[in-house]
């Protein structure tokens, strides 16, 4: 039973913890075109990630999700899927990816524990895919999800965020591109994170929308599929897969919000429309040993967590973009 509830009685459950700010795509949405990464000196080490995991869990996180940045690039990913699969009480290890290097780290992170992928997918067109990512492969991640299935990894599923004008006619060939693999698929409103312009506003593709465009061929049933996330679930009569849809903006879900974010600096990030935020990293490197002060910073830092975001408000912005979030 997790002893993290917040001040409007929300138990939190779910640990979203970013193991790196470094990403060998430079996908629009997540970040610029000429990102300036952290030093390491300033990055969680693998021992520190492991620290802070365990007081989470020993506190009554029950799923992490490893992300990023890409959390693939990172060399010692590998030795810290193992640790934490190895955590009592942890129940779903999970990652987010772009996919690229699954090829590669597939079947060994599903022998260290690693149970569950989302990966990155927001274009079947080879070209507007490398202009989407900047710089990435299709046929990589299109050979990292099948290198992901046959390692054995179930219920994968593939992240898309829509955008007008440029993906917004591919709906329906990613739903079909899941079908034929029995992948579930979630569609993500682009987080209004970084530096917003007018462009981004106007290549905003509500959840609503992009809804529309399933059932003008698919009609969707809601379903009562739950993962802990904020995602809403539909099914079709004639396919086992689920279609999620992610509404930061649309359809507010901080009501049942279950979660927190640590970025690679160790910051515990308390809601990821907001700036309120616990320094773990400083606690970590001057108590290395005391898991008990971490653990109480921790719960000091669930008591501040805000009752909700407020993405529906033009004004609010946030300049944090996902790579140093940990989406």
């Amino acid at each position: 039973m997790s002893l993290m509830v917040d001040s409007f009685g929300r138990k939190v459950e779910y640990l979203r913890l970013s193991v790196t700010d470094r990403c060998d795509f430079r996908c629009v949405y997540c970040m610029t075109e000429d990102p300036c990464f952290l030093p390491k000196d300033h990055v969680l080490h693998l021992e520190e990630l492991a620290w802070i995991a365990q007081a989470f869990t020993e506190l009554g996180v029950t799923k992490i999700r490893l992300t990023g940045g890409e959390p693939l690039v990172r060399t010692d990913c590998d030795q810290l899927v193992s640790l934490l699969g190895k955590l009592p009480g942890l129940t779903d290890l999970s990652m987010t990816t772009n996919g690229s290097r699954l090829t590669k780290f597939a079947k060994p992170m599903f022998a260290e524990g690693l149970k569950r992928l989302n990966i990155s997918l927001d274009t079947l067109n080879p070209t507007l895919f490398t202009q989407l990512t900047r710089n990435g492969k299709l046929d990589r991640v299109i050979d990292g999800i099948d290198s992901a299935i046959a390692a054995g990894f179930e219920r994968i599923k593939i992240n898309a965020v829509i955008l007008k004008q440029q993906n917004d006619n591919e709906v329906i060939d990613l739903v079909d591109f899941c079908r034929g693999r029995r992948l579930d698929i979630a569609f993500i409103e682009e987080m209004p994170l970084g530096e917003i312009d007018e462009r981004k506003r106007a290549r905003h593709c509500s959840s609503d929308e992009v809804k529309a465009i399933i059932e003008s061929r698919y009609p969707l049933q809601l379903s009562n599929k739950r993962t802990g996330g904020p995602a809403r679930y539909y099914t079709m009569a004639d396919s086992p897969i689920h279609i999620g849809f992610i509404s930061p903006h649309s359809h507010n879900f901080c009501h049942e919000c279950n979660r927190v974010r640590v970025t690679v600096e160790g910051q515990l990030l308390l809601c990821l429309g907001n700036e309120h935020a616990v320094d773990l990293k400083s606690i970590v490197r001057e108590f290395p040993a005391d898991i008990e002060r971490l653990k109480a910073a921790i719960l000091t830092g669930i008591n501040l967590k805000p009752k909700q975001h407020d993405f529906g408000n033009n004004q609010v912005q946030i300049l944090r973009f996902m790579n140093a979030t940990g989406g």
